[in-house]
């Protein structure tokens, strides 16, 4: 009886073993689809044997089901998604700035200035100089100058309007992400404290799948530095380390307006650290906002300066139609700085474009002449109006195209992982389908071994008279 009991008692264990086996393939097919999933798998080890009378009878198998994850290769994903989201977010500025200047992919030096609507403006502006210098005294003449100087004015004015637009935007952008990152991480520190009270020493399962996929949203977000903790917890914190998470306690993020611009401020107690923060969304969008834009920005107002500075003092140096000293024909504020949202068209008479010099009488043409002149005349520095804008139209095309060469790169870096992680922790339905077989056949087995044996004991109990075991 000893013998039939240990018996019944190994196949009862191979049963429930089974059984979780079967319940394990049956989670796995289930949640096959099932974002963040990963899949389970189960271990059987025999159970410890316990020596009786000189005897050492099995005591069974027992089974134990974990997530089959790769905690490195889940942290390199995750790095790698923050630096592959950082370049998507700066791509994406990058080429909204490239169709402000109307730039293709193909447009490059001067092709991309007469492409642009900045470009056309400058190159009509000078062409009604042109104009003027071969028929000076002609009043419509002189109002089609005023005219190509409004159109360059406006052409200005738009392309910073427009800078100034996408800088909003951005701010924008850091400020939703600043809300999605507040929910993750107050869900993330709820189910931390979930796994310590459930799982503190073990895998725990969907929680941890949960919790990771948590992380991985984040991590599109914003760049983080992961530590794992006591009782299966992780502690999250930016990438310049101030805390997001800790245990089962969040830190919230929030924004803050300094000169003009949102700000992120997190930690505890909180601190600006826009500086520091790389990777995710919100490090492309500051990258744009912060380095790429203000470039732009200024060197669009500093040819705004610099060729309205150049205009107006040639036009100084003429008479006008009434043989008055000439004036300025731009309105230019003090310095560069805002130029090119500021340039306006300070002349209201078409006689005030002074197209003589002095002496000369109203059908003179020498100042226009110099006018003209100042197309290919070094007004930038030591560059051209049209060459500063090639060179600047050269940098954000180039700028562009390679922050889009370094998203190609990273998002097949990216790509390389996720299929490594997915091979491992991913479902297989093939290979499904061969463990149900598999548990399957071992129930059955095991719930025969356990028939024979009922049989054999009701037998037993009954001193061998045949009788029908209920």
């Amino acid at each position: 009886m000893g013998t039939l009991t240990s018996l019944l008692n190994i196949a009862s264990e191979a049963l429930l073993a089974d059984q979780a086996a079967l319940n394990a393939t049956a989670n796995n097919v289930a949640n096959q689809n099932t974002p963040g999933y990963t899949r389970e798998v189960v271990s059987f080890q025999s159970g410890d044997s316990v020596s009786l009378s000189g005897e050492s009878p099995s005591s069974g198998v027992t089974a134990t089901v974990s997530s089959l994850r790769d905690r490195v290769l889940e942290q390199r994903v995750q790095q790698q998604t923050q630096t592959t989201a950082q370049s998507a977010a700066l791509q994406t500025a990058l080429q909204q700035i490239e169709n402000i200047f109307g730039l293709t992919s193909a447009s490059t030096g001067s092709g991309a200035v007469a492409s642009s609507q900045l470009g056309t403006a400058i190159n009509g502006f000078f062409s009604s100089l042109s104009s003027l210098e071969a028929n000076p005294s002609d009043t419509a003449t002189r109002q089609k100058v005023l005219t190509a100087a409004s159109t360059l004015a406006g052409a200005f004015n738009s392309a910073s309007s427009q800078l100034s637009q996408i800088s909003t935007s951005l701010n924008q952008q850091v400020s939703g992400d600043v809300g999605q990152i507040n929910t993750l991480t107050s869900s993330i520190a709820s189910l931390n404290s979930k796994i310590a009270s459930l799982s503190p020493d073990a895998d725990a399962g969907t929680l941890e799948d949960q919790r990771q996929e948590d992380i991985d949203q984040l991590s599109q977000l914003v760049g983080l530095d992961q530590i794992s903790t006591s009782q299966n917890g992780i502690s999250l914190t930016t990438s310049g380390g101030a805390v997001l998470v800790s245990g089962d306690q969040s830190f919230q993020v929030s924004t803050t307006q300094v000169g003009g611009d949102t700000d992120v401020l997190a930690g505890d107690p909180p601190q600006d650290v826009t500086s520091n923060l790389n990777g995710g969304d919100v490090g492309g969008a500051l990258q744009a906002r912060d380095q790429y834009l203000p470039a732009y920005s200024s060197a669009l107002d500093n040819l705004a300066f610099s060729l309205g500075t150049a205009v107006n003092q040639q036009n100084e140096l003429g008479v006008d139609s009434s043989g008055n000293p000439g004036l300025a024909i731009f309105s230019l504020p003090g310095s560069a700085t805002g130029a090119a949202a500021a340039i306006s068209v300070s002349a209201t008479s078409p006689g005030a474009v002074a197209a003589a010099t002095a002496g000369e009488g109203s059908s003179g043409n020498n100042n226009a002449t110099a006018l003209a002149d100042l197309s290919t005349t070094n007004v930038v520095g030591s560059q051209t109006a049209t060459g500063f804008l090639a060179s600047l139209l050269d940098q954000v095309g180039g700028d562009a195209s390679g922050v889009t060469t370094d998203n190609a790169t990273q998002q097949a870096a990216l790509t390389q992982l996720t299929t490594q992680r997915d091979s491992l922790s991913s479902v297989s339905s093939d290979q499904e389908a061969s463990n149900l077989t598999q548990y399957q056949r071992s129930y059955q087995a095991a719930s025969q071994v356990f028939s024979i044996v009922d049989t054999l004991m009701a037998s037993a109990i009954n001193l061998g008279e045949e009788t029908t075991v209920t």
